[in-house]
C-alpha cells in the first residue's frame, strides 16, 4: 500500500477552505491541524479529552501528555503544541457547549459520542476525498509535518521524538524527499 500523500501548504489550505464550508467546521479544522501541526496520530486525536488540552485556568496547554494506553506503541509521550495551534484549539474550545465536562471527549460525533480511532480515520479520509486530494489519508498530516521539518534541517532524532517513534528508521520512512530538498542540499555543498 502506498504511503499517505504529503500535502503542500497550498493543499492544506485547500482542505481547510473546504472544511470551512461544511458542517462541524471548527471541530474538523481542529482535528486536522492536530495531525498537521503536532504530528498526532488519528487514534490519539480521537482519544483526547478536554482536560488533556485545557489547563485548570481554562487556557490551552503548551504540552499534551498522552498516557501509554492512548498511544500506538503503548509508550507515554508528550505532544508539543505550537502557539498557532494553541490559538486554533482555543477558538475551537470556545464553541464547545458551556456544560462540557473536563473529562469529556474533546471531539464528538454528531451523536455526541466520542470518535473511535477508526471512525475518525474514516471521517478525515472522507474530508480529504471531498476536497479533491487523491492519496491523502489520516496519516498525511504526520507525514507532511515530518517532511516539512526535515526540509528545514531538523534532525531525525528530533523528528522521531515529535512523531512518537522509538526507532529513527520509522521516521526516515516518513520523509518524502522532493526536488526542492535535493536542490537545497546541493547548494549547501558548494
Amino acid at each position: 500500500m502506498p504511503q499517505a500523500k504529503v500535502l503542500s501548504s497550498k493543499e492544506l489550505r485547500r482542505v481547510l477552505d473546504h472544511v470551512a464550508t461544511r458542517p462541524h467546521a471548527a471541530r474538523n479544522r481542529a482535528m486536522l491541524l492536530l495531525t498537521h501541526w503536532a504530528a498526532m496520530r488519528i487514534g490519539e486525536v480521537a482519544a483526547l479529552r478536554v482536560d488533556d488540552v485545557l489547563g485548570k485556568d481554562g487556557s490551552v496547554k503548551s504540552e499534551i501528555r498522552l498516557d501509554a494506553a492512548r498511544t500506538k506503541g503503548k509508550h507515554a509521550r508528550t505532544v508539543y503544541v505550537s502557539d498557532r495551534l494553541r490559538k486554533e484549539l482555543a477558538a475551537y474550545v470556545k464553541q464547545l457547549p458551556i456544560d462540557t465536562c473536563v473529562d469529556a471527549p474533546l471531539f464528538s460525533t454528531q451523536k455526541r459520542t466520542a470518535f473511535s480511532g477508526n471512525s475518525l480515520c474514516q471521517t478525515v479520509n472522507l474530508i480529504y476525498a471531498r476536497a479533491g486530494l487523491e492519496g491523502a489519508t489520516s496519516h498525511s498530516g504526520r507525514r507532511s509535518l515530518i517532511t516539512s521539518l526535515a526540509s528545514k534541517g531538523v534532525g531525525v532524532r528530533v523528528l522521531a521524538a515529535i512523531a512518537g517513534h522509538r526507532d529513527i528508521r520509522v521516521t526516515q520512512a516518513y520523509i518524502d524527499v522532493n526536488d526542492a530538498m535535493m536542490r537545497a542540499a546541493v547548494e549547501l555543498g558548494g
